[in-house]
């Protein structure tokens, strides 16, 4: 859609502040508001073909949303591919940053970010409060365990093969109920740290279920099943990577697709010389960690088909994807032994798995329009 006006909005929890910009007269206005979608809809649609930009962030897409209910044509900029001028750094406030999206949007120089509607947005939220819990939990434990450590506690048990036992066992959890700490505060904070470590845990399964159940839904069911024929990815993972990504079919490519996850390798070449390092963790960072302990899978992997679960049924062409979507990843960790042997190899071979695992998402389900339409 062609427009004149260009507006900028800053937004923030409780205040929005718009410019508009007309490229062709160069005239610059602008007003404040409290967090009112209606009125800055009404101010916007005063000028001569509007059309207004904010930036991606954590005020998320209810702007956007209300906006275009009320009338307004309102996209989200990815913040990640703005640079300012230095100059303007050293001039920040709200009506600058807002002037700023203006002229940027009036120069045609936003790359737009997809916006996601309701159900798959809350089907990401979800799946990013696993992630939140997961994380909470090994803070958990690691509080647990430096308590111990604090007072002479380190679980060293050995098992009948001869190797020390793992952690968060049974076998673990019955010897940390047989500590007596000498001092009562001390019992007291030992008590409540394993509470606090089972409360979690117990609130992770619960979680885990709900994600799982929400998975059987037909609007997520075919991908998630397809996703889940990539070894390394389980329910929990593909569930994930369908609600952050939305619609697979948006991105033109596996190698755009793991671009937008941050997995390509960072280049730094001049002339003649050709230099790339590690990935550029400038994408989805909720998918690109869950991919990037995923691709661990791959150091003893095959390229043998997955186990069907009981009651799975695959079609052909869903395992076909999935047999292409495995073989960069298991080609690559059969160089793995090398790779260790220089300094940084190792991390060189593990980013390029996540790179490959990424774009083996993106092959298995981008282009597969049978499987976004299942």
């Amino acid at each position: 859609m062609s427009y004149v006006t260009s507006i900028g909005l800053d937004v923030h929890a409780r205040s929005i502040t718009a410019v508009a910009f007309d490229p062709a007269t160069g005239e610059v206005r602008s007003k404040r508001f409290g967090y009112a979608p209606a009125e800055v809809a009404a101010w916007t649609l005063a000028f001569d073909s509007p059309k207004a930009v904010y930036e991606s962030g954590v005020t998320g897409f209810h702007l956007v949303r209300a906006l275009r209910g009320l009338g307004v044509d309102c996209i989200v900029g990815a913040v990640s591919k703005m640079h300012k001028p230095a100059a303007d750094k050293r001039k920040k406030n709200d009506r600058n940053d807002a002037e700023f999206l203006a002229r940027q949007l009036a120069a045609r120089n936003i790359k737009e970010v997809w916006i996601p509607d309701e159900e798959c947005e809350a089907a990401r939220d979800l799946s990013r409060v696993l992630e939140d819990v997961r994380e909470d939990l090994t803070r958990a434990k690691h509080r647990l365990t430096h308590l111990l450590i604090r007072h002479g506690y380190e679980f060293d048990e050995i098992g009948p093969d001869g190797k020390r036992k793992g952690k968060w066992t049974r076998a673990h959890w019955e010897w940390i109920r047989s500590i007596e700490l000498s001092e009562a505060a001390a019992r007291d904070a030992l008590d409540f740290y394993v509470s606090e470590v089972r409360h979690i845990e117990a609130q992770k399964k619960a979680i885990e279920k709900e994600i799982a159940d929400y998975a059987r839904a037909d609007r997520w069911r075919g991908r998630v099943e397809a996703l889940r024929r990539l070894k390394g990815i389980e329910t929990m993972t593909a569930f994930s990577l369908v609600a952050e990504a939305g619609v697979f079919s948006r991105f033109e490519s596996a190698r755009a697709f793991s671009s937008w996850l941050g997995l390509t390798p960072s280049e730094h070449s001049s002339g003649e010389r050709v230099s790339r390092g590690g990935i550029i963790k400038a994408g989805n960072t909720h998918l690109r960690k869950q991919l990037v302990e995923s691709s661990w899978h791959y150091t003893r992997a095959t390229t043998k088909r997955k186990r069907d679960q009981r009651g799975e049924e695959v079609p052909l062409a869903i395992e076909n994807y999935a047999a292409r979507g495995r073989e960069a990843p298991c080609r690559e960790a059969g160089s793995l032994c090398k790779a260790q042997s220089s300094p940084g190899g190792g991390q060189r071979g593990h980013r390029k798995r996540a790179l490959l695992l990424g774009m083996g998402c993106g092959l298995h389900v981008g282009r597969g329009s049978r499987i976004e339409t299942r």
